[in-house]
């Protein structure tokens, strides 16, 4: 495994670990972040300076903000990295979505993720996601579970 790959898996290791300032330090300053834009987190996010800001104002429509109540334990939050492709500053890697919501249901789905590695930080990621409307209609089930919780 070159050098590339072992970036994508720190970008991976860091999101798992939730450790932001690790993950700033490995994007470039250029980044960008593309998703489905179908998700609550969607489109694309340019630059670390627009990633923070987001994540400053308006954190509920970032990954973190997304996923982060329904990953409360390492389980949830264990991505399973494996690099599938590496080639010429472009890495491919199949990861695990997984969460649980309060009521205890269980989500685990799978992801591709297409990174491309500039100057040793990460310039671009690309998520491809296996089911998108999997994904919306869990994460709304989570969110009134977790409504009726607390009213």
């Amino acid at each position: 495994m070159g050098s590339d790959a072992e970036v994508a898996l720190g970008v991976i290791r860091a999101v798992h670990e939730r450790a932001d300032e690790r993950l700033m330090e490995l994007f470039h300053d250029d980044v960008q972040l593309h998703d489905a834009a179908s998700l609550p987190y969607g489109g694309v996010v340019e630059g670390k300076a627009s990633i923070q800001e987001q994540i400053e104002s308006a954190p509920e429509e970032t990954w973190l903000g997304t996923w982060g109540p329904v990953q409360p334990t390492e389980a949830e939050r264990r991505m399973d990295p494996r690099v599938l492709s590496e080639n010429d500053g472009e890495v491919v890697v199949l990861y695990h979505q997984r969460a649980l919501a309060p009521d205890g249901e269980r989500f685990d789905s799978p992801v591709i993720g297409l990174y491309e590695v500039r100057d040793g930080k990460l310039a671009r990621a690309q998520m491809f996601h296996y089911d998108t409307a999997a994904i919306n209609a869990f994460l709304e089930r989570a969110r009134e579970a977790n409504a009726s919780q607390t009213a």
